[in-house]
């Protein structure tokens, strides 16, 4: 069995957050912007000479663009008419080929979050090669798992935050995370949620080294899970472990450039929480090389998840295979209409018990808010 053709998807999705704050006129660079009024996503489709289809997803927003032109350029002529793998080493060995054929052109960015796109669709098609959902393939043994709720910006506006937990809150999300930077609106929240809620706060790399101690210090007393990504860069790993030693929990990895990338973080003691993104680190593979270093080191793996296509439901698989207690992040959002049926969220998800990774896409919504759409062949390719 060969890889035939692939597909390669870029669609955006309206969906609604019950925002009450001002309209703000700004360029979403955050896919928690308040100016952000659609999610794209970008998808790929891998489809075999005996007509089985896999699907994986690559990162991601503004980006996808980018991402889309690595693909059809470089990545995906180096996959086409290629084996589908039997076993999950033959499926490292495959993308590995690729990693090595493309190392001029950078081990991060466009060319990794496609490559991570691809890893997902030969996932999606070994477990249904294997005959196993995705979760039973990774040696999950539950394929229900909790969800936490990933709200947007609501530009630190303490009413407006503290009305929007409580609305999360009630629809029965025990554990939530914010996107504000100020004290006021994380103690608005803290304050409106009972104490056994969870409550982290992702600031996404704004401070020095020195402002996100000092701010890690004033927080302590609000009990936060963790304090996500408080420093600028993202990979200042010694200014984390700084930061680390203020008294809040620290979480960061979604920025991390590959999974060789997070080796500094253990010896550093940098974080209490790492993030890995299985859209942008490499896919599966990728999170799976993490997720095994981080139990040798006996740091906690909570992986990043701000999508809604198929990297969204590869991340929940993911996420069966850690324990209990680890909850898949889901943006806080109501998409209309739904890709697939997952995303009617609510605090648990059952995953899908077909075969592979169990996304099935809604034709008709599929094609109503698709921007772009290409296919590569082999014939065509002359692979």
């Amino acid at each position: 069995m060969k890889i035939s053709h692939i597909e390669v998807i870029r669609l955006a999705i309206p969906f609604a957050s019950d925002r009450t704050t001002p309209e703000v006129e700004e360029t979403a660079w955050n896919a928690a912007s308040p100016a952000l009024k659609q999610m794209e996503t970008l998808l790929v489709r891998l489809t075999t000479d005996e007509g089985q289809q896999g699907w994986g997803e690559g990162f991601g927003h503004l980006c996808n663009p980018v991402t889309a032109q690595a693909l059809e350029s470089l990545v995906i002529p180096l996959f086409l008419n290629k084996p589908v793998p039997e076993s999950r080493e033959a499926l490292a060995a495959l993308v590995s080929e690729a990693e090595k054929a493309l190392h001029a052109f950078g081990r991060s960015g466009p060319v990794r979050y496609a490559l991570s796109a691809i890893d997902i669709a030969l996932w999606d098609l070994l477990g249904q090669r294997q005959g196993q959902p995705l979760w039973q393939l990774l040696g999950a043994e539950r394929h229900e798992i909790g969800l936490y709720a990933s709200l947007v910006s609501y530009n630190n506006q303490p009413e407006e935050v503290a009305r929007q937990v409580q609305r999360a809150w009630q629809a029965g999300f025990r554990t939530l995370k914010l996107h504000e930077t100020d004290y006021a609106a994380i103690a608005a929240a803290r304050a409106a949620l009972p104490q056994e809620a969870t409550l982290m706060v992702d600031v996404n790399c704004p401070w020095t080294t020195d402002e996100a101690s000092s701010r890690a210090r004033q927080l302590a007393e609000l009990k936060l899970g963790w304090l996500e990504e408080p420093v600028w860069p993202p990979d200042d790993i010694a200014g984390l472990a700084e930061v680390r030693r203020a008294g809040t929990p620290i979480a960061a990895g979604e920025n991390i450039c590959g999974d060789w990338g997070f080796e500094p973080f253990y010896h550093a003691q940098a974080v209490d929480v790492l993030q890995p993104s299985v859209a942008k680190v490499g896919g599966i593979t990728a999170s799976l090389r993490v997720m095994a270093q981080a139990r040798s080191h006996g740091i906690k793996v909570v992986p990043h998840c701000f999508y809604y296509g198929a990297g969204l439901l590869a991340t929940a698989h993911l996420v069966a295979t850690l324990p209990e207690e680890i909850s898949l992040e889901v943006p806080y959002i109501r998409f209309s209409p739904l890709l697939y049926p997952q995303l009617d969220f609510a605090p648990r998800m059952t995953l899908p018990t077909t075969p592979g990774l169990g996304f099935q896409p809604d034709a008709a919504v599929l094609k109503a808010h698709t921007l772009s759409h290409i296919t590569l062949s082999a014939e065509a390719n002359h692979v």
